[in-house]
């Protein structure tokens, strides 16, 4: 019998609102996931951190947090931190994201996040986020390579 040991590693960003800070936020997930040899799972959690992060950037006015973090030797969470307390309707329990129509020119990032997503979710922050923040919300969504 064979036993899996979840990694022990969470790696938290503080971004800026700033229009760049999707980017920095990829360039860190790289790095994150070479160093700890789950490159496999980095196409899609690229993808799901740029549409995370960026939802973020787009709907709230302060700074946000992007936390990586390992749940096996294969699988990873990202989860977006932001003071914006509306969660989005793929989000919330038993809520789809509308497919886009094929012309629009926005409104595909969280379609996309919960079409790659293994799983996904959110947790509304009252007062007192993770980490003494003002509430808001956080959304995650976790990716693997099976």
């Amino acid at each position: 019998m064979s036993v899996t040991v979840a990694p022990s590693w969470a790696y938290t960003l503080q971004l800026p609102q700033d229009p760049r800070a999707p980017g920095l936020a990829r360039r860190m997930l790289r790095w994150v996931l070479q160093v700890h040899a789950m490159t496999a799972v980095q196409p899609t959690a690229e993808l799901l951190t740029c549409e995370l992060v960026t939802n973020a950037y787009l709907h709230s006015d302060t700074p946000y947090t992007l936390r990586l973090r390992a749940l096996t030797p294969d699988r990873l969470r990202v989860a977006v931190w932001d003071s914006n307390p509306h969660i989005p309707p793929p989000f919330t329990p038993g809520g789809t994201a509308d497919t886009p129509a094929t012309t629009a020119e926005h409104g595909r990032g969280l379609f996309l996040v919960q079409s790659y997503a293994d799983n996904w979710g959110a947790y509304p922050l009252g007062s007192g986020g993770l980490y003494g923040e003002p509430g808001g919300k956080l959304l995650w969504a976790e990716c693997g390579s099976a």
